[in-house]
């Protein structure tokens, strides 16, 4: 695993602000792994949360990236699986707080909610960040894992 391999999911809403961010990252030099989708005809956005959430455990990835219409139900499908920490963004602040407070491993956006640029802002700022650790720490052990994990 490296930190410079990002997963990334989305559904059909998520799909069109996706591809932006995979270019974006590319052009940062990051390696993509893209679960889909991969168009914009209907699908169903917890298969994508998952799917992003299969890689992590797997090693093959450090962070993720799901994006849906509000980011919420992506967020909400990706967080049921225990090794996952995926926070809901909507600025660069958000961004940085969930990886600094809560060690977040995926990102969550709403293409409906938030502009390319932002997006785009978020994902930069959520990969710069590292956790502060200190008095976060027991907090987000609190969050724990699951045995199945």
């Amino acid at each position: 695993m490296t930190d410079n391999v990002i997963v990334i999911g989305s559904d059909h809403a998520g799909f069109p602000l996706k591809q932006v961010l995979r270019a974006h990252l590319e052009e940062k030099g990051c390696d993509i792994i893209d679960v889909g989708t991969d168009g914009t005809e209907s699908v169903d956005y917890p298969d994508f949360g998952a799917a992003v959430a299969q890689v992590l455990k797997d090693g093959k990835a450090s962070r993720g990236i799901v994006v849906c219409g509000t980011g919420i139900g992506i967020s909400i499908a990706a967080n049921r699986h225990d090794w996952v920490r995926a926070g809901l963004c909507h600025d660069t602040t958000s961004a940085r707080l969930c990886r600094l407070h809560n060690d977040a491993n995926v990102l969550a956006l709403g293409a409906r909610l938030i502009g390319e640029e932002v997006a785009k802002d978020c994902v930069d700022v959520f990969l710069a960040t590292e956790f502060e650790g200190g008095r976060h720490q027991r907090r987000v052990d609190k969050l724990g894992f699951a045995e199945s994990t």
